[in-house]
Parts: structure tokens; sequence; C-alpha cells
């Protein structure tokens, strides 16, 4: 209960508290970009089964790979794409996370 309760908390609240406290003449447009990022949860639909308690989304999903990943911290060095960076980078590691209190390894 505790991991559910953490990893949705990294997902959706935390990016209120990063728009807010980080951009807070914007943070109302930041949050919603940082909750897009969400999106790339979409490769899971062309995984079997869709959902697996017990597989690793990093390392397995597409959007969810480490060459991803790289992809997504070059975000980060570029005014432009900073935010979407940031809610990627930070949607791969909070499942990073999540498959490290399951014990699952990280392909």
């Amino acid at each position: 209960m505790l991991q559910t309760v953490v990893h949705y908390s990294l997902h959706f609240i935390a990016p209120i508290a990063i728009g807010y406290f980080f951009f807070p003449n914007h943070w109302v447009k930041v949050v919603l970009i940082l909750w897009a990022t969400m999106f790339i949860d979409l490769d899971h639909l062309l995984a079997s089964p869709i959902f697996d308690p017990n597989r690793c989304s990093v390392g397995f999903h597409l959007l969810h790979s480490y060459w991803a990943f790289a992809f997504y911290v070059l975000f980060l060095f570029f005014k432009k794409t900073r935010i979407i960076g940031i809610g990627l980078v930070m949607h791969i590691l909070t499942d990073a996370l999540d498959c490290y209190w399951m014990g699952l390894p990280l392909l």
C-alpha cells in the first residue's frame, strides 16, 4: 500500500509541488505539461499482458528504454524542452524506484 501511495504521489502530487515552487508565475501550465508526460505509459499497451505486477517497466517498454531515458535527459539542457525533460526523467526515475522497491532487476 505504501509503495502505491509513493508511486502515484511522485507521478501526480510531486508535479504540483515542482510547478508551484519552481515556476510560481506559470505553475498551472507547468503542472499540466508535467502530467502530460504521463502519456509515455501508452507504450504499456504494446505489451502482453498490458500490466504485469512482476515486470519492471524500465528497460522493458519502448518509451521506458535506456535509450529513451538518455534522450529525455538531453531535453533538460534546452530551455524549450526542459519542463518536458523534467517530467519524463522524473517519470522514469519513479518507475525505477518502484522496480527497486519490488526487488525487480532494472534490465
